[in-house]
């Protein structure tokens, strides 16, 4: 059974791929939005960390509401992935793994995600119109996931831990430059769709792999 769950999952990720850059439809919702809560099901079916379960299910939510293409459901997806991002540091920090002394011994990662930070909200502020606040408070939300991952061990499953939250901020970045930074009609705009969803879906596959 969970071995089906996830097969459903990635075949909802996978037939999503193509609709990416398709107007927003109800099909489309429901692709995008099982692919990860599949994904949710699957942990709660596996016995996984109830907070891996609860992030799954926010990013799920997320991607419900990103998939409408408003401005009103863009702004509450954004607050349900920070809140899914949240979720991932409070698993991160409080699993029996966890070492969260560990985190002061890569001083190096810790101060390119902040420089990453910095230079995003540099060139976000003057674009991101009325979006600015909401945008700007999820930065340090999701590069704080990727410092907070760094508390895990790097053996066994929790190793996939590590890239999933580089895919997922890599998938972030992209959305963002997409988004705000490219002008309507960037040859670049025919891609990044493609690379965003790939990343994106499989940063939470990777973390249900290595919780559950």
């Amino acid at each position: 059974m969970p071995h089906l769950l996830f097969w459903a999952a990635a075949a909802c990720a996978l037939a999503y791929l193509p609709l990416t850059t398709h107007p927003a439809s109800t099909h489309r919702t429901l692709l995008k939005t099982g692919s990860v809560a599949l994904l949710a099901l699957l942990t709660a079916y596996h016995g996984g960390p109830a907070l891996l379960a609860v992030a799954l299910g926010l990013c799920a939510l997320g991607d419900a509401l990103l998939s409408r293409e408003t401005e009103a459901t863009f702004m509450a997806g954004i607050g349900a992935f920070a809140a899914g991002h949240l979720a991932y540091v409070a698993l991160f920090l409080t699993h029996e793994a966890s070492d969260p002394s560990a985190i002061a011994t890569h001083p190096a990662p810790i101060a390119a995600l902040a420089l990453l930070g910095v230079v995003m909200a540099l060139l976000l502020w003057p674009r991101a119109g009325d979006l600015r606040g909401p945008v700007l408070a999820y930065i340090p939300i999701i590069l704080g996931m990727g410092v907070a991952v760094l508390a895990l061990p790097e053996a066994g499953p929790m190793r996939l831990a590590l890239p999933a939250a580089l895919a997922f901020i890599a998938s972030d970045l992209i959305l963002a430059t997409e988004k705000f930074l490219l002008p309507a009609g960037h040859p670049a705009l025919r891609v990044t769709p493609y690379l965003v969803w790939p990343l994106y879906w499989g940063a939470q596959a990777g973390f249900a792999a290595a919780f559950a």
